[in-house]
């Protein structure tokens, strides 16, 4: 039986088939009915399997159901799939790619760690070690010492010292705050990214102090781990927060009760992508001629710098 066939699929909608139909809803229709027939599923059995009724699937189906999220939950659980794959591009669906994703399925971070490197190896994406260790990259939160310890280090070590905003405005032509006000979130990864490229093909040597945010993004926070030595620089929330009020920053506390629920947030939601460092300093409680003394030692017995 065709697992496409339902002749009463049009009846079984009260609107216009096509007229009517958000382009966004027809794509995912469309992929829902490919992944449907791939399984060889008729429409009535994925009822049955996802607890969905035929008709909220048919017009699912025909891009005029607008499903919530729980129901698609449903669906892609009766589809053996992730959520993402109904909403995701469709050609993140192809058949490499499933494999692929089949043989990571399950895995430890570590196997997938050496996985990715893996992967950047083979497609030339990972820098010479030599290299990435004479090009040191400071990760972490506003406040954790990014710029002093990066200029005290770039001192140290005689190279250097890129602050990587300044090169995001310098390729922008304009100030970060037109960038995020005027252009958008979107537009502000494009320049520093492409900030981070030209300072990777400028500086073999260099000491860069990087945008707290940077780890968002995986596609620039892959290009910042192939090619240089990364240290996270840590700190408390509380550290944090003091740290940027001192400097004059009063943002942050500016009609935000919150302000401090918020940055735990945030570091909470990054923490996992600044643990891909190769290096791990905790700032907290330090003056900065500790902090600088406990990070030079720490670069010394574990990296050779």
């Amino acid at each position: 039986m065709d697992a496409n066939a339902n002749p009463s699929a049009e009846q079984l909608s009260d609107r216009p088939a096509e007229a009517q139909r958000d382009p966004f809803l027809a794509t995912l229709g469309e992929r829902v009915r490919s992944l449907r027939a791939r399984k060889g599923l008729t429409r009535r059995a994925l009822a049955l399997a996802s607890d969905v009724s035929e008709r909220h699937l048919a017009n699912l189906e025909l891009g005029v159901g607008n499903a919530s999220v729980l129901v698609l939950r449903q669906v892609a659980r009766a589809l053996d799939c992730e959520l993402v794959d109904l909403l995701n591009d469709e050609g993140a669906n192809g058949p490499e790619w499933l494999l692929i994703r089949e043989l990571l399925r399950g895995r430890s971070d570590e196997e997938l760690r050496r996985a990715r490197l893996a992967l950047s190896e083979l497609y030339g994406q990972a820098g010479p070690a030599d290299a990435r260790s004479s090009r040191i990259a400071l990760v972490g939160l506003r406040g954790a010492g990014k710029s002093s310890l990066g200029q005290l280090l770039a001192d140290e070590l005689d190279v250097p010292f890129v602050e990587l905003n300044r090169e995001i405005e310098r390729v922008a032509g304009c100030g970060l705050g037109e960038i995020h006000n005027l252009l958008g979130p979107t537009a502000y990864r494009r320049y520093e990214r492409r900030a981070l490229e030209e300072t990777i093909q400028l500086y073999p040597d260099a000491v860069i102090a990087t945008p707290g945010g940077l780890v968002s993004d995986p596609a620039t926070l892959n290009l910042l781990l192939a090619h240089c030595y990364t240290v996270w620089l840590r700190a408390s929330p509380q550290e944090h927060m003091s740290r940027v009020v001192e400097q004059g920053d009063l943002r942050p506390m500016a009609g935000n009760q919150e302000a401090m629920d918020d940055l735990r947030r945030i570091l909470e939601g990054r923490a996992a992508f600044y643990g891909k460092a190769d290096l791990s300093f905790d700032t907290s409680g330090k003056t900065l001629s500790e902090a600088f003394s406990g990070l030079r030692e720490a670069l010394r017995q574990q990296a050779g710098i």
